[in-house]
């Protein structure tokens, strides 16, 4: 599996676009989340050098700007993608694929779409007191389970054990964003200790997972930390 970092907040690469969300491109066909801005995202697929017309599935993570606002741009690049969505996104976000004639389809559970690449389906989730459903994506590898998150609002540890109740199998790598900002140091530390407890052998935390979550997790982790920068590939 090969997974370009085609979205996030830091790169070592000053020529390209980072910025609040995130977008990953697993083998250069599924992309999960689109980040804040189409122009952006655009121009880092140009200067990643991505060909937008062998890209054939997008993956939608929830109904927040964030991770959606890049995929209208990629629309009008290839109408031909094909969007998985939560059913309870909201209407706006439906109609509007649509208006660009995308494929879309919603997923309630574990769906596979593509060989070894499933998406969980809709896991219910709040924020800031509103419903909030989200779906993260399982890559399946032989050193284990991968786990791409958005943002987390059900809860980190609640999308694992789903992903685990349904995939039973080793657990390998979870990147993206954990939703740990602002929380209290105790409540991280018992996370990652749930973690290691799973037995997740890597993490790539980023996005809102937040400064002091990433850093704690990094100390724990060691040389098992993987730093997310745009620009960048992960291979397993």
């Amino acid at each position: 599996m090969r997974i370009k970092i085609l979205f996030d907040k830091n790169t070592h690469n000053k020529n390209l676009h980072t910025g609040w969300g995130v977008s990953f491109l697993i083998n250069k066909e599924i992309l999960f989340d689109t980040g804040e801005k189409g122009e952006w995202l655009i121009e880092n697929i140009k200067s990643l050098s991505v060909d937008t017309n062998k890209i054939k599935a997008v993956v939608i993570s929830h109904d927040h700007w964030d991770h959606k606002n890049g995929l209208w741009k990629l629309l009008e690049k290839n109408h031909k993608i094909k969007i998985y969505s939560c059913p309870n996104f909201g209407r706006r976000f439906k109609n509007k694929v649509k208006s660009y004639a995308g494929q879309l389809t919603e997923v309630d559970k574990l769906t596979l779409i593509d060989d070894n690449v499933y998406t969980t389906g809709e896991i219910e989730g709040w924020y800031l007191f509103k419903y909030m459903p989200e779906q993260a994506l399982i890559l399946r590898t032989l050193k284990g389970l991968i786990i791409l998150t958005g943002c987390a609002h059900p809860g980190i540890i609640k999308i694992i054990e789903n992903v685990k109740r349904n995939i039973p199998e080793r657990i390998y790598l979870v990147i993206g964003g954990f939703h740990l900002m602002g929380k209290h140091k105790k409540t991280i530390k018992d996370i990652i200790n749930k973690f290691r407890e799973i037995g997740i052998e890597k993490v790539g935390p980023t996005h809102c997972t937040g400064k002091i979550a990433i850093e704690l997790f990094e100390k724990e982790y060691k040389d098992k930390f993987i730093e997310i920068k745009v620009g960048e590939t992960i291979e397993v």
